[in-house]
């Protein structure tokens, strides 16, 4: 029997692929490679569709055949661009999963690890998130996750899905050097391809409320959260199964400042940043209560910033846009 995971050839996905494999089981990849690369999937199967396309239905339902639980990782994630495209990323993320869902019923594949988002939460005010305060998601990629969740919640009910719902905070840092983030969407790669172009990296808005004035986050190593997908997959046999959310952080807080400082006493070279103003959804703090999956999973995130930010910059460094001194 296998395991599905969809996305599984992307930045977080081909992590968690790796580790399955490693452990032992079949993996089944979904991945439409928008952002995905097929070499990253190893010997896994790849099956290439897009979970968002209804027409895709008869072939996603003939790829979980034989599956015993998904890892549901695809998905748009750019806070700006749902903010410019807020049909399309309900389209994307909303339907891909009333998509994978219905395949899912179809084929008597009851458990599922649904990747949510810390997005869910919107601009609490409460230093350390806990996952049990209201939601509130401030752009449409927060409320798409949320709707997300509100599926997987009405799915358990209608036919007997047992799911769980991972709400990452900032993922960054990669497991091994072929598998570093490629997509430049995250804070470390975007610093990082700014000084392989001999430019500065840029710091969106300085005139937050926190100590230095930029954003606050719980930045996460991406072998972290693979490594909670894996203990969350355990969870789902559990006969007991008391919550349906889990924070994945580490529960301290970075900022954008100190994670650029960060990546300049790593690499030694000069990051001095350019400020330019706020993108639209960024809310000023958001770090994870972490209490709940480390006494209920006893699991524990084990990479700190430093760790993060040279894994980030020695898989930069083996690619093919690494940064010349």
């Amino acid at each position: 029997m296998s395991i599905c995971v969809t996305g599984g050839a992307g930045y977080i996905g081909a992590h968690i692929v790796r580790l399955l494999r490693r452990a032992g089981h079949e993996v089944v990849v979904i991945d439409d490679l928008s952002y995905g690369d097929a070499t990253r999937v190893g010997q896994a199967t790849l099956v290439q569709l897009d979970l968002a396309d209804t027409a895709e239905l008869p072939r996603l339902q003939a790829a979980l055949d034989g599956c015993t639980a998904v890892v549901h990782v695809a998905g748009r994630k750019q806070v700006g661009e749902s903010v410019l495209r807020p049909a399309w990323y309900y389209q994307q993320n909303v339907g891909g999963m009333a998509n994978l869902l219905l395949a899912m019923e179809a084929q008597d594949v009851d458990r599922l690890v649904f990747s949510s988002s810390a997005a869910v939460y919107g601009q609490p005010k409460a230093e350390r998130v806990r996952e049990d305060i209201d939601l509130f998601p401030i752009n449409p990629y927060g409320e798409s996750k949320l709707i997300g969740e509100w599926l997987v919640r009405d799915a358990a009910r209608a036919w007997g899905l047992c799911g769980v719902n991972m709400r990452y905070f900032n993922v960054a840092g990669a497991g091994w050097d072929d598998l570093g983030d490629p997509a430049v969407l995250n804070l470390i790669p975007m610093v990082l391809e700014k000084l392989s172009e001999g430019s500065r990296p840029r710091v969106f808005g300085e005139d937050y409320p926190t100590p230095d004035g930029t954003c606050v986050r719980d930045y996460i190593h991406v072998i972290d959260i693979a490594t909670a997908h894996m203990v969350a997959l355990d969870y789902l046999d559990r006969e007991e199964r008391p919550f349906a959310a889990f924070n994945i952080g580490t529960g301290a807080g970075t900022s954008v400042r100190q994670v650029i400082e960060m990546v300049g006493e790593v690499s030694g070279l000069d990051v001095a940043p350019v400020t330019e103003p706020r993108r639209p959804g960024d809310p000023a703090v958001l770090v994870g209560d972490v209490d709940r999956i480390e006494q209920t999973l006893d699991w524990k995130a084990r990479h700190d910033l430093r760790s993060i930010v040279d894994s980030s910059w020695r898989a930069w460094q083996s690619g093919p846009r690494r940064v010349m001194p």
